[in-house]
């Protein structure tokens, strides 16, 4: 994606700021002559979450193309049309797009925002339209209803979340495991949200994020992400594990630690910002400074986009008794729209830190786990309520 201009800008934030989700797709030259677009990896996501389409599960070929409806939004002006999602029988089957009929309202290089409403799709030319004008203006437009039904969807859905953890909130329940995962567990399923390794938010595009009071930490988990082992110099966790790990008592290697920007830990792993390659580097400073992995700073700026545009951080009272966990809930933070740059600053400050969980005992995965400091979260969640949940 080239870098973004002030139009580009200013209609992504009136998008963000009226609660208007959506993928980008810029059109190259190429993809203009030949009709096809990719569909990249923000794509797909985005697909999924909105159980749109599932490129994983569609078989190669023509006869297992998928046609979507589609508006293409001009301004004041729309045109129905169809989307084409597929996987070509050449090479891997690579996930591919196209919009019929694009042509006629764009040129090579510019950016389209897509959006979905009740399973249509809604392609928006960010580069040539002014959102913010057109909705503020005096004639009625597909594109005004398009921003006031998503922003008015958004908000049922909060509500309705929100007024099923009041309605709980004076009864106790029991965890469904012992373990630190066991009430998020529980609270998925209770609201019928099935377990899996899916890294979209969890209910309706809201994430939802638990903690006890009594073991709270003093930072919250933003998300996951394994380092992109085709940019680092060691190619796995396995590989740190083995060159800086330490025996964690029964004669195995493990490693679990923190690492922050300017401050390396107690085995001398540290992390750099790499503002020019745009990276973020985690390097081991001993007599001489040692490259170990790096995550690139636009997968990460997609995950916290993707994860946290509207997120409910949920904190509960616990008891144990008799080897099982009781919880009821306390309060929630109900946080929207990241800024993203300040990410990058976070971590750079040390805010941002990241817990490394390699090769443990107990035989789970190997955990790259992003969090931020609770002082830290007004800087990255401006948008920010916090709802008291009043127990009796």
């Amino acid at each position: 994606m080239r870098p973004f201009t002030p139009l580009e800008e200013r209609n992504m934030a009136f998008m963000v700021n009226h609660n208007v989700e959506f993928t980008l797709v810029r059109i190259t030259a190429t993809g203009l002559k030949k009709g096809i677009m990719d569909a990249t990896a923000p794509i797909r996501a985005f697909f999924l979450e909105k159980d749109i389409h599932n490129y994983e599960e569609q078989q190669q070929g023509p006869a297992h193309k998928q046609l979507i409806e589609t508006v293409i939004l001009d301004g004041r002006n729309a045109k129905e049309t169809s989307t084409s999602l597929y996987r070509p029988e050449t090479k891997k089957g690579d996930p591919r797009l196209w919009i019929y009929g694009l042509q006629k309202f764009t040129k090579a290089d510019d950016i389209h925002a897509i959006c979905v409403l009740n399973n249509k799709l809604y392609v928006i030319n960010i580069t040539t339209c002014d959102i913010e004008s057109i909705f503020l203006s005096d004639h009625n437009s597909i594109l005004k209803d398009l921003v006031n039904e998503c922003y008015q969807v958004s908000k049922t859905v909060s509500e309705e979340l929100l007024d099923f953890f009041q309605l709980n909130s004076n009864r106790w329940f029991e965890s469904e495991v012992r373990a630190d995962t066991g009430i998020g567990r529980t609270i998925e399923t209770m609201l019928g949200i099935s377990q899996n390794s899916n890294k979209t938010p969890d209910y309706k595009g809201i994430e939802l994020k638990s903690h006890r009071e009594k073991r709270s930490s003093s930072k919250n988990v933003l998300f996951t992400q394994t380092p992109d082992w085709s940019l680092s110099k060691l190619k796995s966790g396995r590989e740190i594990v083995a060159k800086y790990g330490y025996d964690c008592g029964d004669g195995r290697l493990t490693y679990q630690n923190t690492v922050q920007c300017n401050l390396p830990n107690a085995q001398g792993l540290g992390l750099n910002l790499e503002l020019v390659k745009e990276w973020l580097e985690l390097k081991h400073y001993g007599e001489k400074i040692d490259d170990v992995a790096v995550w690139t700073l636009r997968k990460l700026h997609g995950r916290l986009s993707e994860k946290h545009h509207e997120t409910f951080w949920i904190t509960v009272d616990n008891e144990v008794h008799d080897g099982k966990e009781y919880f009821r809930y306390r309060s929630i933070e109900h946080t929207r729209n990241p800024i993203i740059p300040q990410f990058d600053i976070l971590l750079d400050t040390g805010i941002i830190t990241i817990d490394l969980l390699l090769s443990r005992p107990s035989g789970h995965g190997d955990t790259y786990s992003f969090k931020i400091k609770k002082r830290g979260m007004p800087l990255l969640f401006p948008e920010s309520i916090t709802y008291s949940l009043k127990n009796k």
